[in-house]
């Protein structure tokens, strides 16, 4: 089977989402598959959001198919699809306790659950959590509460989970937001050596920000008021034009050493 054949990880066909009489997302056609890295850039109130929580199977559309993993939304049980799904975002790590240790924030991830009590767990899932967290450089936090840490530090921490259960698709909603320089670094670094492994899962990253795209990404998505700007090969739908015409601004873009960033061309 070529891999134009093959079934996408995620398919979004003529989805639509009508929030409080508003359209939040307005005939969205959307594909990813094996080995692509997709980062989704948009302004605020664009619909990123909201099209990662669709596709991450914690919202239905109004209007539309979603496939996830075979799957089609509305017709399978979700539950059984989640762990499958690596997630990081702000409303996941708003839904773990802080005073969870951070091993079992990690290690409970197996089940999609946010409590080690809810479901078995074995000391090789432990020591699977532990080497996690140590590929993301936060081992040594392991028996920390996961609110002492810092927000880097619960981003990779975040990162870490998101791997627990050998996902079949990684899903990560802004995870630079609110980091300092050093720390944004440190991420998009991991981040990019995450996309640049043939063995990762296909990858889809959420940002506002160009200079945050790591290394090894293939793929761009463009939102604006909820409709697609620009959608393909990063090469051909990352442009000063599209970038521009998402933002509602002019712009310069530029990409360095596999780096972009942009500024304003006034």
């Amino acid at each position: 089977m070529t891999e134009e054949q093959a079934a996408p990880t995620l398919e979004l066909r003529g989805v639509s989402l009508v929030y409080d009489g508003r359209c939040v997302l307005d005939g969205v056609d959307w594909r990813v598959c094996t080995g692509e890295r997709w980062v989704v850039l948009g302004p605020n109130g664009s619909g990123k959001t909201s099209l990662i929580r669709i596709a991450s199977l914690y919202l239905h559309p109004s209007r539309g198919t979603v496939t996830v993993l075979g799957g089609e939304l509305g017709r399978v049980d979700v539950r059984r699809l989640r762990p499958r799904i690596g997630l990081a975002s702000a409303s996941m790590a708003a839904m773990l306790r802080r005073e969870v240790e951070v091993v079992d924030v990690v290690m409970t991830a197996r089940n999609a659950a946010l409590e080690p009590w809810w479901h078995t767990y074995t000391e090789a899932d432990r020591a699977r959590a532990v080497e996690l967290l140590d590929r993301f450089g936060v081992a040594r936090f392991a028996g920390r509460m996961f609110g002492t840490l810092s927000s880097g530090e619960q981003q990779r921490v975040q990162l870490a989970r998101t791997l627990m259960a050998d996902p079949e698709l990684l899903v990560l909603d802004e995870p630079a937001a609110g980091l300092d320089l050093g720390a944004r670094e440190d991420l998009v670094t991991r981040l990019g050596e995450l996309a640049l492994d043939a063995a990762s899962p296909p990858l889809v990253l959420v940002t506002h920000h160009v200079d945050e795209i790591p290394r090894g990404f293939t793929h761009a998505l463009l939102l604006r008021d909820g409709r697609i700007v620009a959608s393909g090969p990063i090469e051909e739908s990352l442009t000063a034009g599209t970038l521009s015409r998402c933002f509602g601004l002019d712009l310069v873009l530029e990409q360095h050493d596999g780096r972009w960033t942009a500024r304003s061309a006034s």
